[in-house]
């Protein structure tokens, strides 16, 4: 590893601010606060609510660098020209949607409770109580509450869950109902700008809503409680008080959002309350099943595998030790209680529905594809693991492949020989640079795609009559970055008997929506799985294998490969980013500078991506920035909706709004969404290149970076580079701690969970 000697700084050193995504233990301990690493959480004023100067970023967890949630992603479609075409976003949003009402139809059909455990007491009891009560017509008591067991679930559901359809377009909320909300935000002393988003959350009727409950402004991004409380206070006047029943919801509901911001599915119902009584909610337990009861959350009872431990009465429950014929009673299991949003467990439980009928709907030698003698004349043409790979997808509907970028060949080479045997294929990445690299692979141009093209219907081999991808087999690349939603669309587009490969690197950040979908799989044992061979090549290959399993060594650079320049303090971390990145590399290395990306922590700090964005465009396309801070031939990230990231440029403005071309698309860009949704993108976060890989990289760790950083995070943004790394080092020996000490920040799922009665558990 070579280390570039830094250079003299005249200016005085910074004194940047460390911002850190929460873990779970932080989502217990402050709030489940998801202000994500790096982004600046709004103002807090009592009086008023700090609009949208800073859009909600980052996330240390689950790899988000959007500035919108969901509210603001509802009202994305264009409302003019009546037969204008959706781009890519919107359709995948509306496919999201239209999923979403679907398994909420399938959800209400079925009978029974969840099949996780039934039998609580205490606490965990009341809320079950309290949920079966309003789904019985009945006003929710605090009381024990006990039922049969339900019946086991079936192999796979039956019959298989409808595909998704093609998706619709979402109107943008009416002019009038825009005009009522604005109306009572400017009684409550809140920003105007926030109008359009309350309407898309709330509906048509959000003016009357929001008059009603003050509290539902927390459902737009970036109002925190005291700006809602304040708000609250301004309508209610004497009426608004803490214990204020819509406060509690309201909040409880918020603390959920910024779970699933944070990565959880739901959260463990100690740690929800610990979290409403820290922020000011007397009876949190009481907020809770308000919020079950008016249906914004759900609760689950998952039980404790392992755990055969008699689970405590209540006084004068009346079971004793022995059944009705005298006969010792069985020990129950004791449960985990978990509380979420309906929109995150509708999602899970379809997906793993989804996932069983992957693996069991698989057709046994009926003659239909290519018989097992084809399939091993194709695994003898191969080695290694991509010959494992090919053999199990042979055999399987579902395959787990696990590598890091050298092993992306492997599941090209399976691409070409399915493709070999007659069967109709595809293969998805996350990125469009990810689907340039692999359409290289495979030779392919048209069966390589993104995840969100193939979902939208942009890209790919289309449906069939009925809805279902018009395919037999789909390679996902880039596996790890499936959130819930994301993966239930995909599974459930898939055809009976179709085969599934999911592949990804598991050393790399884990997605930017909720869930961990890969590692739940490998953790399930549930398919198999085939884990490469194949190491990265070179020293920025050998660098990022030892950091894959907490070693960072140094590593033998003479072409420069890899090189290290120490730093003193975010100024002097940001003038030698510039050098790098204007000057150094393209002259040592031959890398352009509009092919180096700069990758740091966070948005914030004085040396996140707004610092560094800011220099660099000073150097390398200077301007006014007239429209909203962007000029043409500015490099841009384009963020309409939360882990929607994709990279373009500036090509001009007018009345219409900011045109860009991103991925060889044009997009337009409303002038009033231009601040949440654009970033300059010289400098992007881990989580925005997560999928990316660029000729050169400059890595920035600066001093406020020490306490954010992790295993996965050094992993991912040091494997960013194919022929050139510079790591500018301001953090110490906390690099090399941060990659021996700091793994994943641990997310709460039921993936697991609801697979594991579905599926049979498979040998690795």
């Amino acid at each position: 590893m070579s280390t570039e000697p830094a250079a003299a700084e005249e200016a005085a050193p910074g004194t940047p601010e460390a911002e850190a995504a929460p873990d779970t233990a932080s989502v217990a301990t402050a709030g489940a606060e998801a202000v994500s690493d790096g982004e600046d959480a709004p103002g807090s004023d009592d009086g008023a609510v700090e609009g949208e100067g800073d859009d909600a970023g980052e996330n240390e967890s689950d790899g988000t660098a959007e500035g919108a949630e969901e509210g603001a992603a509802e009202g994305a479609a264009e409302a003019a020209g009546e037969g204008a075409e959706l781009s890519e976003t919107e359709a995948e949003i509306a496919a999201q949607r239209a999923l979403r009402e679907r398994i909420e139809q399938r959800k209400a059909a079925k009978q029974g409770p969840i099949d996780a455990g039934t039998k609580l007491s205490g606490t965990a009891a009341d809320l079950l109580a309290a949920v079966r009560a309003v789904e019985s017509g009945e006003k929710p008591v605090a009381r024990a509450f006990r039922e049969p067991e339900p019946a086991p679930r079936k192999a796979a559901p039956s019959p298989a869950p409808e595909p998704v359809r093609p998706p619709q377009a979402a109107p943008a909320p009416a002019a009038r109902t825009v005009d009522a909300v604005r109306a009572v935000l400017a009684e409550g002393g809140a920003p105007a700008a926030l109008a359009e988003q309350v309407a898309a959350a709330l509906g048509e009727d959000a003016g009357e809503q929001l008059r009603a409950d003050p509290w539902q402004l927390l459902r737009v991004s970036g109002v925190r409680p005291e700006q809602a409380d304040g708000f609250a206070r301004a309508l209610l006047g004497a009426e608004c008080g803490p214990a204020d029943e819509r406060r509690g919801r309201a909040v409880t509901v918020w603390l959920l959002e910024q779970a699933a911001v944070a990565g959880h599915t739901a959260l463990d119902a100690p740690a929800l309350t610990t979290a409403l009584g820290r922020y000011g909610v007397p009876e949190p337990d009481e907020a809770v099943q308000s919020a079950l009861a008016e249906g914004d959350a759900l609760v689950f009872q998952d039980a404790l595998e392992g755990a055969e431990v008699p689970v405590q009465r209540a006084e004068g429950d009346g079971a004793g030790a022995e059944g009705e014929d005298g006969a010792e009673a069985e020990p129950e299991r004791p449960v985990r209680v978990l509380i979420g949003l309906e929109r995150y467990a509708l999602a899970e439980e379809s997906l793993a529905d989804g996932l069983a009928r992957v693996i069991n709907s698989l057709a046994k030698d009926d003659g239909a594809g290519p018989a097992a003698a084809d399939w091993e004349a194709a695994a003898a043409q191969a080695s290694g693991s991509t010959a494992e790979l090919i053999r199990a997808v042979a055999g399987h509907g579902l395959v787990l492949h696990s590598g890091g970028e050298e092993a992306r060949t492997e599941p090209a080479a399976l691409v070409t020989a399915a493709a070999g045997l007659g069967l109709r294929v595809c293969a998805a990445a996350h990125a469009a640079d990810g689907r340039r690299r692999l359409a290289a692979a495979t030779g392919a141009q048209e069966t390589a795609v993104t995840v969100a093209g193939l979902l939208s219907g942009a890209e790919g081999p289309g449906r069939d009559a009925d809805g279902a991808l018009a395919l037999d087999l789909l390679v996902v690349l880039d596996a790890p970055q499936l959130d819930v939603e994301t993966a239930a669309m995909l599974v459930e587009s898939l055809p009976d008997g179709a085969r599934l490969v999911l592949s990804g690197d598991p050393g790399v950040l884990w997605s930017a929506g909720p869930g961990r979908v890969f590692a739940d799989l490998v953790a399930a044992r549930c398919c198999p799985q085939v884990v490469s061979r194949v190491p990265d090549p070179g020293p920025i290959g050998e660098l990022t294998s030892g950091i894959g399993i907490g070693e960072l060594n140094q590593v033998e650079a003479p072409g420069k490969e890899v090189v290290l320049v120490p730093v003193r303090d975010a100024a002097e971390a940001i003038h030698r980013t510039v050098q790098l990145v204007a000057d150094s590399v393209p002259r040592a290395i031959g890398v352009p500078a509009e092919q180096t990306q700069v990758i740091t922590p966070g948005h914030g700090g004085a040396a996140g991506t707004r610092a560094l964005n800011a220099a660099l465009k000073e150097r390398l396309n200077p301007g006014p920035g007239r429209f909203g801070g962007f000029d043409p031939d500015d490099r841009v990230a384009h963020t309409p909706a939360p882990g929607r990231t994709t990279l373009g440029r500036v090509v001009r403005a007018d009345a219409e709004g900011l045109h860009l071309e991103c991925d060889g698309t044009p997009v337009v860009v409303r002038k009033e969404r231009v601040e949440q949704e654009v970033r300059h993108a010289w400098a992007l976060t881990a989580h925005q290149a997560t999928g990316l890989r660029s000729p050169a990289a400059v890595v920035v760790l600066p001093g406020d970076a020490a306490q954010v950083l992790t295993r996965p995070w050094v992993y991912t943004a040091f494997s960013r580079g194919e022929r050139h790394l510079s790591v500018v080092q301001g953090v110490g020996q906390e690099l090399p701690r941060a990659v021996a000490e700091r793994l994943w920040k641990d997310r709460t799922t039921r993936l697991g969970t609801l697979l594991r009665p579905q599926v049979p558990t498979a040998a690795v």
